[in-house]
C-alpha cells in the first residue's frame, strides 16, 4: 500500500492497533504530535483520514474508516488483520500442545510467526504508539521461543542450532533462549560448546547488568557439566531452561537495532570484481577479529557509491543493524572521534547523559555494546587512521568499511581496495543506464568517443550523461562535438581534478542565471546536509519556487538527493568536488557584502525556526533571552510540518545549527551569533549535548567580545554558568554568573538579571550558603513575574521549596511547590513540571504523608515514561522504592529499587546505579537478609573507590562497617 511517510503512517498504525473499534480525534493527535500538537492538528488528521479512505480503495480487502464519534474506527474482517491471525494461531497452538498434539501446535506457531515482516510499527515515528508496538514484538518473541521448546521436544535439536545462534546474538539478555539453545547443542554432542553458551551469556549479563545469571540457566549448566542424562531427550525426564515470566521480571532498557545506510545507487555500475572480492572476505569464514574493508581511490572515482551499495547487500547478513557516519576528512573541519562516538552511541539506545565524555570511555562503552553482535559500520570520507581506530568495535562478529582517498594502510589485516576509472564497457553500461540503451546502440562510435573523452570519471561521466538525458533530440555525437569545441585540452579529462571541474563548467553554464547563482549561493552555508527551505532564505524567494531549482540542480547532478526529513521534504548535499566548485564561482561573481548579506538571511531562518521550536516545547519564550538579529520567516504552514516535533527537529538539525553559529561567529554576525547560540540551550540541556553548549558558546562569546556587544556577553556567560552548574563544576560557573549578573544590572535588563540571578542562587545554595541563596532567588522571582517569565518562575518556587524543606518548613515548601505547578501547566513544559512534582514527593515523604508521596512520584513514573525520560524513569523508580521502604513494604521496595539499578547499569550509569544500591542495601538489611546487603553495599562501594567519589564512597564505607558489625 503505498503510503506517503509521516503523519499517515502513524494515523494508520493507530488505526489498525484498535481495528473495529472507535479511536478519538485526541488520541490520533496524541499519536502524531505527542504533546505538541499545532492549532490545526484536528484538520490535519481529518486530511490523513480523507487520504487514508482513497488508498484502502486500492486494497483487494473490504475495509473504510467511518466517523464514529468522538473520532474514527477502522471496519475490517479480522481475518484481514495479521495481527489477529497471529493472535489465533497462537491461541489456537497452545490448545493443540495442552491435547499433546506437539506437532500440530509446533507447525501453527511456525504459520503464525511466517506473518511477521519485521519489527510491529517499523518506521512509524510515534511515542504514543510505540508501548504497544513493543507488546506485539514481545508476543512474537514469546511465541518463538515457546515454538522452538515444542520443536525441542520432536527432537529437532540439530536443525534449531542455527536459529538459535541468531536469535541468542540478536537477544542476548532473554535467558530461556540462551538455555534452549544450551540444551539443543548438548543434545547434538556438542557439550563444550553449550558451555561456552553460558559462560558468554553470563559475562554479557555482568558485563551489561551488573547480575548473575538466574537459578534455572545456573541448574542448566550443572546439569551439562555433569553430562546428566535426564537432559538427552531419550529420557522420562528432560530439562529445558527457562526465563521468568515477562510479567515477574522488572523492565529492562531496550535495545535498539540502527539502520543508518543512505539510500543505494539504483543504477550503480561496475566493480563487480571488487564486490566479489570484498563480498567474500566479509562474509568469509570464522572470523577472529573484526573485518575492516577499506575503499580508496581519488576524489569522483565512485568510492562512496560502491560503498553504500556494498553494504546494502551485506545488510541482511547484520541483524543487530548497520551505524553510518560521513567524517568529512576532505573537508576543513573534520568529524572528530567523540562526536562519532557521541552519535553512534545514542543511536544505540543510550540517553545523553550517559553518554560518557572521553573519547576512552566513548569507545569502552561503544565496543562493549557491540560485543557479541553482528553489526555493520560504515565511516565515509575518513582522513587518518587515527580518525577512525576509536571507531572499530572489537567483536569478530561486526564488520567495517571505509571510503578514503588514502589506503589507510596503517590498520592491521584491512582488506584494501583501490578503485580506479571505469572501463568503457562499464563506461557505456553507466551512460545507458541513464540515457536508456537504444540511443547508446544507435551511435556506438560516439558512445565510445564519449567514455574515452571523460576519462571513465564516474563523476564526469554522470554529469554528460545527465544533459543528454534532458535533451533526448541531442545526439551523441553532437555532445562529442560541444565537448571538443568547448575545451581545447580534453585529453586532460584523465588527470584528476581538472577534469571533472571542466566536466562541471559544462553543465554549470548550461543553466540559466538564477539556478547558476543558487548553485553558487548554496556553498555561503557550512551545513552538513541542506533542508529544502534553504533556497528560499538564499534567494530571498518563495520557498516552493526555489525547491523547484534545487530540483533541477539534482537533474543536472551537480547537487545530491541526502534522503527525506520528516515532514516529507527531500534533503541534499554536494560532493565534496561540487562544492569547491560552486565557491570558487561564488568569490568570481559574489562580493563580499553580497556574500555576507546572504549568510545574515539563511542564519536569521535558522534562528527564527529555532526560537519558535523552543516556544513550542516550552509554550513561550520562557527563561530565554533574544537579540535584535532579523529574522528570515518561513510560512506558518510549512513551519508547522518542520516543527510537527520541536524536539526532533532541533536533534535532526543539530550540526547545521551549530554549524550556523560558527560561521556568524566567524564572519562578525555577533547578534544572531549569540541569540541562535543561547536558543538552541533547549537542545543541549534536554540531550546532555555539553560539548556543542560549550562550543557554541565560546565561539559566539569571542565574536561579541570583538564586537563590544555587552548583551550578548552577558546572556552567554549566564548560559555558560548554566551549563557549569549542571557538570557540579561551581569553580567555573561562579566567575561567569557574578560577571553576567553585574553587567546586566548595568544595562538594566531586568530579565537577563532575573536568569543570572536564579542561577548564582543554585551556586550558592549548592555550597551551603541558604541565606544568600534565598536573597538571590527572591529578586529572580520579582524579575520573572515582571516578564511574564512562568517556566522561570517555577524554578524559582521549586528552588525557594527546596531551602524550605532543608530548613524543615514542609507546609511552607508544599504550599510554594502547589503554586509552582499551577504556574508550569499554563505552559507545555512537561520536564519542568516532573522536576517540581519530584519535589512535592520529597516534602511528603519528609513529612511522613507517605501515601500522598506514593500518588505524586507515581504520577511522575508514568509521565516520564511518556515522554521517554529513561533517566527520569530511574529516579522516580528509586523515589518509589524510599517511599515503600518508609511504607514497611519492603517487598515492593526491593523490587522497585531492583528496576531502578537494572535501568542505570542499562544506560552505563555505573555510578548512578551505585548510589541506588546504597538504598537497596538498607532495604535488604531490614529484611535481614544481611549477607546480600553487604555484598551490594560493597560493590556500590568499589565503584565509587575508582570513581574517586569521595562523598559517597564514605557513606558506602559506613553501611558496610555497620553491616560487618552485625557479624
Amino acid at each position: 500500500m503505498p503510503i506517503a511517510p509521516g503523519r499517515q503512517p502513524i494515523v494508520l498504525g493507530a488505526l489498525l492497533l484498535e481495528a473495529n473499534h472507535i479511536v478519538s480525534t485526541e488520541h490520533l493527535i496524541d499519536a502524531v504530535w505527542d504533546e505538541d500538537p499545532p492549532s490545526s492538528a484536528r484538520s490535519q488528521v481529518q486530511i490523513c483520514i480523507s487520504a487514508l479512505r482513497r488508498l484502502l480503495t486500492l486494497l483487494p480487502v473490504e475495509a473504510e474508516i467511518v466517523r464514529r464519534s468522538p473520532g474514527y474506527q477502522l471496519s475490517i474482517t479480522p481475518e484481514d488483520l495479521d495481527s489477529y491471525c497471529f493472535e489465533s494461531l497462537v491461541h489456537e497452538a497452545g490448545n493443540l500442545a495442552q491435547a499433546e498434539d506437539i506437532l500440530g501446535a509446533a507447525e501453527m506457531l511456525r504459520e503464525a510467526l511466517s506473518l511477521w515482516r519485521g519489527p510491529a510499527l517499523s518506521g512509524v515515528a510515534s511515542q504514543v504508539l510505540e508501548s504497544k508496538a513493543l507488546r506485539l514484538d514481545e508476543s512474537r518473541l514469546t511465541a518463538h521461543e515457546t515454538c522452538i521448546n515444542l520443536e525441542l521436544e520432536l527432537g529437532r535439536h540439530r536443525e534449531l542450532i542455527g536459529e538459535l545462534t541468531d536469535l541468542v546474538q540478536r537477544n542476548a539478555l532473554r535467558e530461556r533462549l540462551r538455555g534452549q539453545l544450551m540444551l539443543a547443542l548438548y543434545r547434538s554432542g556438542r557439550q563444550a560448546e553449550a558451555l561456552d553458551v553460558y559462560r558468554a551469556g553470563r559475562t554479557h549479563l555482568i558485563e551489561e547488568l551488573g547480575l548473575e545469571p538466574g537459578e534455572e540457566l545456573r541448574q542448566l549448566e550443572s546439569a551439562i557439566l555433569a553430562g546428566d542424562e535426564s537432559l538427552l531427550l531419550d529420557r522420562p525426564a528432560h530439562a529445558t531452561a527457562t526465563a521468568a515470566s515477562a510479567s515477574e521480571q522488572p523492565a529492562v532498557l531496550l535495545s535498539v537495532t540502527p539502520h543508518q545506510l543512505p539510500t543505494d545507487i539504483p543504477d550503480f555500475t561496475g566493480h563487480r570484481s571488487l564486490i566479489e572480492t570484498a563480498e567474500n572476505f566479509l562474509r568469509g569464514g570464522e572470523a577472529e577479529a573484526v573485518r575492516i574493508v577499506v575503499i580508496s581511490g581519488k576524489a569522483g572515482v565512485g568510492k562512496s557509491s560502491l560503498a553504500v551499495h556494498l553494504a546494502h547487500r551485506l545488510s541482511g547478513e547484520f541483524p543487530n543493524g548497520e551505524l553510518y557516519r560521513d567524517l568529512r576528512g576532505s573537508q576543513p573541519q573534520t568529524v572528530p572521534p567523540a562526536d562519532t562516538l557521541g552519535t553512534f552511541l545514542r543511536s544505540l539506545g543510550i540517553p545523553g547523559p550517559a553518554v560518557p565524555s572521553s573519547v576512552e570511555e566513548r569507545t569502552a562503552t561503544y565496543r562493549s555494546m557491540l560485543a557479541n553482535t553482528q553489526t555493520l559500520v560504515m565511516l565515509e570520507d575518513v582522513e587518518s587512521e587515527a580518525q577512525v581506530v576509536p571507531l572499530l568495535p572489537g567483536s569478530a562478529g561486526c564488520a567495517v568499511i571505509i571510503t578514503s582517498r588514502a589506503r589507510l594502510t596503517g590498520l592491521p589485516g584491512a582488506l584494501q581496495l583501490p578503485v580506479e576509472v571505469m572501463d568503457q564497457e562499464q563506461s557505456l553500461e553507466l551512460i545507458g543506464k541513464v540515457i536508456g540503451p537504444d540511443r547508446v546502440a544507435a551511435e556506438p562510435e560516439a558512445a565510445a568517443a564519449l567514455t574515452q573523452v571523460v576519462g571513465g570519471l564516474p563523476l564526469a561521466l554522470r554529469i554528460v550523461a545527465a544533459r543528454l538525458a534532458a535533451r533526448p533530440h541531442w545526439s551523441l555525437a553532437s555532445m562529442v562535438g560541444r565537448l571538443a569545441d568547448e575545451r581545447h585540452r580534453l585529453d586532460e579529462l584523465a588527470h584528476g581534478e581538472m577534469v571533472v571541474r571542466k566536466s562541471l563548467s559544462l553543465t554549470y553554464e548550461s543553466m540559466d542565471e538564477r539556478t547558476r547563482r543558487l548553485l553558487r549561493l548554496l556553498s555561503v552555508a557550512e551545513s552538513v546536509t541542506i533542508p529544502a527551505w534553504f533556497a528560499g532564505a538564499l534567494l530571498d524567494d518563495d520557498v516552493y519556487r526555489a525547491m523547484d531549482r534545487l530540483e533541477q540542480l539534482v537533474d543536472d547532478q551537480m547537487l545530491d538527493v541526502a534522503g527525506v526529513d520528516a515532514g516529507g521534504d527531500p534533503r541534499y548535499k554536494f560532493h565534496g568536488l561540487i562544492r569547491v566548485f560552486t565557491r570558487e564561482r561564488l568569490h568570481e561573481h559574489e562580493d563580499e557584502p553580497t556574500r555576507l548579506t546572504v549568510l545574515g538571511r539563511v542564519t536569521g531562518a535558522w534562528l527564527h525556526i529555532a526560537e519558535e521550536a523552543h516556544r513550542r516545547l516550552h509554550g513561550g519564550d520562557y527563561t530565554l533571552l533574544h537579540g535584535s538579529a532579523p529574522r528570515w520567516t518561513l510560512p506558518g504552514h510549512h513551519l508547522d510540518r518542520l516543527l510537527e516535533s520541536p524536539l526532533d527537529w532541533l536533534e535532526r538539525e543539530r550540526g547545521n545549527l551549530c554549524a550556523a553559529v560558527m560561521q556568524a561567529a566567524d564572519h562578525g554576525l555577533d547578534e544572531a551569533c549569540w541569540d541562535l547560540a543561547v536558543t538552541l540551550v533547549s537542545l543541549f540541556e534536554t540531550r546532555s549535548y555539553f560539548e556543542d553548549w560549550q562550543h557554541t558558546h565560546e565561539r559566539a562569546l569571542i565574536a561579541t567580545r570583538s564586537a563590544g556587544n555587552v548583551r550578548g556577553m552577558s546572556a552567554l556567560m549566564c548560559s555558560l554558568g548554566s551549563m557549569h552548574l549542571n557538570q557540579r563544576r561551581t569553580s567555573l560557573a561562579r566567575p561567569l554568573l557574578e560577571s553576567a549578573l553585574a553587567q546586566f544590572r548595568e544595562l538594566g535588563d531586568e530579565h537577563g538579571t532575573a536568569l543570572a540571578s536564579r542561577n548564582l542562587g543554585l551556586l550558592h545554595y549548592r555550597q551551603g550558603e541558604l541565606d544568600r541563596a534565598a536573597e538571590l532567588y527572591r529578586q529572580a522571582l520579582a524579575g520573572f513575574r515582571l516578564h511574564t517569565d512562568l517556566v522561570g518562575e517555577a524554578h524559582v518556587l521549586a528552588n525557594m521549596a527546596q531551602i524550605e524543606l532543608d530548613l524543615q518548613q514542609y507546609a511552607a515548601a508544599e504550599e510554594r511547590l502547589n503554586r509552582a505547578l499551577e504556574i508550569v501547566r499554563e505552559t507545555s513544559s512537561r520536564r519542568v513540571e516532573a522536576q517540581v512534582l519530584n519535589k512535592l514527593c520529597k516534602t511528603h515523604l519528609l513529612s511522613g504523608d507517605y501515601e500522598r508521596a506514593e500518588q505524586v512520584e507515581g504520577t511522575v513514573l508514568r509521565m516520564v515514561r511518556d515522554i521517554g525520560d529513561i533517566i527520569g524513569e530511574s529516579y522516580a523508580l528509586q523515589n518509589l522504592g524510599i517511599v515503600y521502604g518508609r511504607q514497611r513494604k519492603f517487598d515492593t521496595s526491593e523490587r522497585m529499587l531492583r528496576q531502578a539499578v537494572e535501568v542505570r547499569e542499562g544506560i552505563m550509569d555505573h555510578l548512578g546505579a551505585s548510589q541506588i544500591r546504597l538504598d537497596l542495601a538498607e532495604i535488604l538489611t531490614v529484611k535481614g537478609d544481611t549477607t546480600e546487603a553487604l555484598a551490594v553495599a560493597e560493590k556500590a562501594l568499589a565503584m565509587f573507590q575508582e570513581r574517586q567519589a569521595e562523598q559517597w564512597s564514605r557513606r558506602a564505607d559506613e553501611i558496610v562497617a555497620a553491616l560487618l558489625d552485625r557479624g
